[in-house]
């Protein structure tokens, strides 16, 4: 295990403490006494979860801890006999993988049926039960509405009944990688109950850590409804390749909270801790479109512990509907002692508590008075500070953009009879063909090396100049995976990927995924680190900057230049395969989120993809669904975490999603691409495709299509076999040829990459 390695671990750990969210804790049932005598069912205890599979997840590790372990040798009172039988039952009946690491795993796996003798005679031997519940998720595979998915299995359910007819305390945990159905908390008053997620490699001993006594500090970073139907993307979830956003910007806590709290299990950004806390406000002043406030927060009781600071918003009555409270910023203390008090400065734009109104494509904030809560989750208003705008303002205008074309109903407002529904704007479809780049014209036929622009002796336009279309073409095209160009085992190659453009001093740079550690298809070890929802849940930005920080740190160890992560769409249905690569419901914290992990794999001057773009929320038929929403949403939910990302970190690369928006899809979605995301947001970095993503229009996509690609922004499509050869046979040369694609957009796709070369560490592997 390598140095880096270790410390990548240490920090994953405390990582994975802070992002344990425990939402239940009665009787004083945690953390564990001295001596207590424990018995801990599951077996994940033992095949604990560490991670979700695909390329999400599926590190190759030196270890990974499990719970009964972690818990037996921090020195707790476990029942050694119980263990013994878990240990011989999941060595009798190992788990089920399907054959790989992919989306072959099952969600679940098999637990022993459990007789009411053999729990009855346990519980004379301890005073607590703990049982563990696990679920796994990954790639090319969704969850469902059902048992041993969203739902308990019969067995997980009846060993509950049982452990609760005989034990005086009963302890749950959830080792998954979203939320599931916990109504049946209530109904068997379990004592404490906490989300543990998937921790990662040291994920075991982060939960002994907290069992004993760290005080969780996670708190929510998605609404747990009552019921699956609760949700208003679950009607036709599954169904069909369109997928119809008819929610609009009524997602997760924007939703609930505007129309149904009741509906809520436990409400966005809930969280308990071993102790108690006071949040007040100092002192809040608007100035410069800017807010600026401080809030004094004390422990106010008899254990060490943080908490976080949630800052949201509720605006005045709008001509739009408008969600009724939405987070504005946030932030976490550090531990405080009994008694001990921190005051913490928490600012943010104005523009925080604009909305797009998309009839009259603009950004605005209403006159009226605003109320900002200073709280401890969405349904805390302890501390309230209000102030008023006395003009309607327009922040920005804008181009009505990747809008949708087909007409559909949104929702708008409920009634006593229930929603209320109004048509989305719609209109013409259009390939626009403005504003092309400009081509660079030949001086000369002299070619130059890539360090002359490094060294400031030639500009990026002098270099590609003289270069020809077939290695402008090239240059466009990535390598996949174990490519020979890079480090073997690495997920792609990029930049200098054939002999020509190698001999123009242009190294190959190695990319990998992915967002929970280095995986490397060749099995080298890397560290496994939390999953990204339980990374949100720390509410901590500095703590995202150091595990990415860390996982830099591999990079550089290992020849790896660019992370393809962290991804951050948002958690629009908890049954998405994927969520657990992704951090929230909500666009703010996703886009903190990712902005912090940017800026720490930026410390060690190697850089990350934030993915996917945009809407890709479902895994089922993911490279031809078609993700149909208003422009407003997409503004303001689904693309929102990118621009906070912009904003926050200045990104250098972004990677686009299998799925279609509005009818084009992503990879070559022009007006998405170009429009927004580089005209409005102001990104210039390196734009590339999934892995054999579809091109062109939803209705009839083509993995040939680069033209249609390089015309819309994306600058680089992954992955071809060879580069050189276009093995994926794709139309850059034809295009250039009929005058579909200018030279011009070929070179400053060729521009983009380059860029984001000269900024990686392979530029000095290659002298």
């Amino acid at each position: 295990m390598t140095d880096a390695m270790r410390k990548t671990a240490s920090t994953a750990r405390k990582a994975a403490a802070e992002g344990i969210v425990m939402l239940e804790n009665k009787n004083g049932a945690l953390p564990l006494k001295r001596g207590e005598k424990i018995a801990i069912f599951g077996r994940c205890q033992i095949d604990y979860n560490a991670g979700g599979t695909g390329s999400g997840g599926s590190v190759h590790t030196e270890y990974q801890s499990d719970i009964l372990s972690a818990l037996e040798n921090s020195g707790a009172s476990v029942n050694r006999a119980l263990a013994d039988f878990y240990r011989n039952w999941v060595s009798k009946n190992p788990p089920s993988d399907g054959g790989g690491m992919w989306a072959s795993r099952p969600l679940f796996r098999e637990e022993p049926e459990l007789d009411d003798g053999f729990v009855r005679k346990t519980a004379e031997s301890s005073d607590t039960a703990v049982m563990v519940i696990g679920r796994s998720a990954g790639e090319e595979q969704d969850s469902f509405f059902g048992k041993g998915g969203w739902l308990l299995t019969d067995t997980e359910l009846n060993t509950l009944k049982a452990l609760r007819g005989y034990f005086k305390k009963v302890i749950v945990l959830l080792n998954v990688p979203a939320v599931i159905d916990t109504s049946w908390a209530g109904e068997l008053k379990i004592d404490a109950l906490l989300y543990i997620w998937q921790g990662g490699q040291e994920g075991g001993e982060a939960v002994a850590d907290v069992l004993c006594g760290v005080s969780p500090s996670g708190r929510l970073t998605d609404t747990i409804a009552k019921n699956y139907s609760d949700y208003p993307s679950s009607a036709g979830y599954d169904e069909g390749d369109k997928i119809y956003y008819k929610e609009d910007i009524f997602v997760g806590y924007r939703y609930f909270e505007s129309f149904c709290p009741e509906k809520v299990l436990y409400p966005f950004g809930f969280g308990l801790s071993y102790t108690e806390f006071k949040i007040s406000c100092r002192s809040a002043v608007i100035s410069g479109g800017e807010i600026r406030l401080k809030a004094a927060v004390r422990n106010m009781g008899k254990m060490p512990g943080k908490e976080v600071v949630q800052v949201y918003a509720e605006p005045p009555e709008c001509p739009l509907p408008r969600p009724k409270i939405t987070l504005a910023e946030f932030a976490k203390t550090h531990i405080l002692s009994p008694g001990e008090e921190q005051e913490l400065e928490i600012k943010f734009p104005l523009s925080r508590l604009s909305y797009y109104d998309d009839r009259d494509a603009c950004y605005r904030v209403d006159k009226g008075v605003y109320r900002l809560v200073l709280a401890k989750n969405v349904r805390d208003r302890s501390v309230v500070v209000r102030f008023e705008l006395y003009k309607d303002e327009v922040l920005r205008r804008c181009r009505s953009l990747a809008a949708p074309t087909e007409a559909f109903e949104r929702l708008c407002g409920f009634d006593e009879n229930g929603p209320l529904y109004e048509k989305t704007p719609v209109k013409k479809a259009e390939r626009r063909r403005e504003n092309l780049p400009a081509e660079v014209i030949r001086p000369g036929k002299k070619k130059f090396m890539l360090h002359d622009v490094r060294e400031g002796n030639i500009s990026i336009n002098e270099f590609v100049a003289p270069l020809s279309n077939k290695d402008l073409a090239c240059i466009c095209r990535g390598e996949g995976m174990n490519s020979k160009h890079v480090r073997p085992g690495t997920g792609t190659a990029f930049g200098g990927v054939s002999r020509g453009l190698s001999k123009l001093g242009i190294p190959a740079a190695a990319g990998t995924d992915g967002p929970s550690g280095l995986r490397f298809d060749n099995g080298d070890k890397a560290t496994l680190v939390p999953i990204g929802t339980m990374l949100a849940c720390s509410w901590n930005k500095k703590l995202i900057f150091d595990i990415y920080r860390r996982i830099g740190g591999e990079m550089r160890e290992n020849g790896v230049d660019l992370l393809l992560g962290p991804g951050f769409n948002i958690h629009r249905n908890p049954l998405c395969g994927r969520n657990f690569e992704y951090f929230s419901e909500d666009p703010y914290v996703s886009g903190a989120a990712a902005a912090s992990a940017l800026n720490g794999l930026r410390t060690k001057h190697v850089c990350g993809t934030l993915k996917h773009i945009a809407a890709n929320n479902r895994e089922k038929g993911r490279k031809t669904s078609d993700s149909i929403l208003s422009e407003r949403a997409l503004r303001e939910i689904y693309l929102k975490p990118l621009e906070y990302a912009v904003e926050l970190s200045k990104p250098e690369a972004i990677m686009t999603a299998y799925n279609a928006v509005n009818g084009e899809m992503c990879g070559s979605n022009y007006e998405m691409l170009t429009g927004i995301i580089r005209g409005e947001y102001g990104f210039s970095g390196m734009i590339m495709t999934d892995w054999w993503a579809g091109l062109g229009r939803a209705s009839s996509p083509s993995r040939r299509d680069s033209a249609a690609m390089l015309r819309a922004g994306c600058d680089i499509y992954m992955v071809h076999k060879s580069p050189k050869t276009n093995s994926g046979a794709d139309n850059t040369l034809a295009a250039l040829k009929d005058g579909s694609l200018t030279r011009g957009e070929l070179q400053q796709a060729a521009k983009n990459i380059l860029r984001l070369v000269m900024k990686l560490p392979c530029v000095e592997r290659g002298k």
